[in-house]
């Protein structure tokens, strides 16, 4: 218990490295938008459509866009800080997800309603936010779904917005315990689980508004190339994360080595397991080997390339690492030799970074499983946005369930039937 407690009493650098995230939003909001134009970008975001794929670099510009994710980013460290929880691997991997999504899907305006339904689901159940409070952070990847159903409905104002809400609400109320079934499924070889109930209730919401002849329509903004000052911001900022893990270790790392053996599956929480300091290491180096990938590939960093970087970024403390990623990463890249797509389609992009989702197999069953899975990703989440119109950001969360789910008993059943061979041998 004295060792546990050791391990997560320096949550001051958990705080400083959040803190720090806010400033370079911040700093990036102020330096890189056009004078007077952040409140209108702003505005903008909030009151435009947000279903897959909506750059928010390109529909209302970096600075815009950066102080939307610092917003959001506020707002859900904010929740977690009067929940009083802990800032373990699985808080970094929530907070991060929502500052990476806030720059293609996500607004202060739009992930409010799911937060409130969660709340209402936790006090019938006589419990405190705090007990599903990841799950409302997580489940926030249903809210383009809310300002869809604004100009979706047809009621005409203000029905449109307050049935919106109100849907926003019934998200956030049904996810809990759907998100728990959820995750029975795949057994936790995908970490993005609540992606994948969120396609679940996503699929059944949309199919209803289909069924009244209501068709949310997939969209692509996207912003092309790559700005030299969030290229060279982002990467700083990760190697500042693996400097500052490795002044919080003393120079040590052993801690970045243990990491490295554990295959990853639900539940790995680096923080609690191996420390802050090498899980800061960690963090930093998958950030680093995502914008790698993107720059040797020709890649973007658009908005939703960005934001995916910065998902994986927090999730690299709790499942994700270098050893683990590599082979589903490589996957997604050699599906490109043999598939219609290339290497800088907008969508195998975000596979591609996206992938890290299924590391946990690559951890468990070796780098070939890990290859097939990233190969099967590929192909799959090119497919499933348009089940349900866009309305789930996390749709690469969505088609990993779906490949845990089909390859984890194939795998498993080989594996065992191998073994028992050479057992009788």
């Amino acid at each position: 218990m004295q060792n546990m407690q050791e391990r997560i009493k320096g949550k001051e650098l958990k705080y400083f490295s959040l803190f720090s995230l806010c400033l370079l939003l911040a700093a990036a909001a102020a330096g890189t938008a056009v004078s007077g134009g952040l409140l209108r970008g702003l505005w903008k975001i909030i009151v435009s459509r947000d279903a897959l794929i909506t750059d928010y670099f390109e529909l209302a510009g970096y600075g815009a866009a950066f102080l939307n994710a610092a917003a959001v980013f506020a707002m859900s460290v904010g929740l977690v800080l009067t929940q009083k929880t802990p800032f373990t691997g699985l808080t970094m991997a929530a907070l991060f997800i929502n500052a990476g999504y806030a720059l293609w899907g996500k607004n202060p305006w739009n992930i409010l309603p799911v937060f409130l339904g969660t709340a209402i689901y936790a006090r019938s159940h006589g419990a405190r936010l705090g007990r599903y409070i990841y799950t409302a952070l997580f489940g926030t990847c249903l809210a383009p779904l809310i300002t869809e159903l604004v100009f979706l409905l047809p009621f005409g104002q203000p029905w449109n917005l307050l049935l919106a809400v109100s849907a926003g609400m019934f998200t956030g109320f049904v996810l809990p315990p759907l998100s728990v079934h959820a995750a029975s499924m795949h057994m936790g070889y995908n970490l993005f689980n609540v992606g994948f109930s969120g396609g679940i209730l996503a699929f059944v919401i949309v199919s209803i508004l289909r069924s009244f002849g209501m068709e949310s329509r997939q969209v692509l903004i996207w912003k092309e190339g790559r700005n030299a000052a969030v290229t060279a911001g982002l990467f700083l900022y990760f190697a500042a994360t693996v400097g500052y893990g490795l002044w919080i270790g003393r120079g040590e790392v052993k801690g970045l080595g243990k990491i490295m053996k554990h295959p990853g599956r639900a539940v790995a929480d680096f923080v609690l397991m191996d420390g802050a300091g090498p899980t800061l290491m960690n963090m930093g180096l998958v950030g680093m080997v995502c914008m790698v990938y993107i720059i040797l590939t020709g890649g973007d960093f658009s908005g939703p390339v960005v934001g995916a970087i910065l998902t994986v970024f927090g999730f690299s403390a709790f499942g994700i690492h270098i050893r683990n990623y590599l082979p589903v990463l490589a996957g997604v890249y050699l599906s490109t030799f043999v598939t219609v797509y290339t290497p800088v389609t907008p969508g195998i992009q975000l596979a591609a970074v996206f992938s890290a989702g299924l590391a946990p197999i690559a951890g468990q069953f070796g780098i070939l499983a890990g290859i097939i899975a990233g190969f099967l990703h590929a192909a799959i989440a090119m497919c499933t946005s348009g089940m349900y119109g866009g309305l789930n950001l996390y749709n690469n969360g969505f088609s990993a369930g779906w490949v845990a789910i089909f390859m984890v008993p194939v795998v498993e059943s080989f594996m065992k039937h191998f073994k028992e061979g050479k057992r009788k041998k």
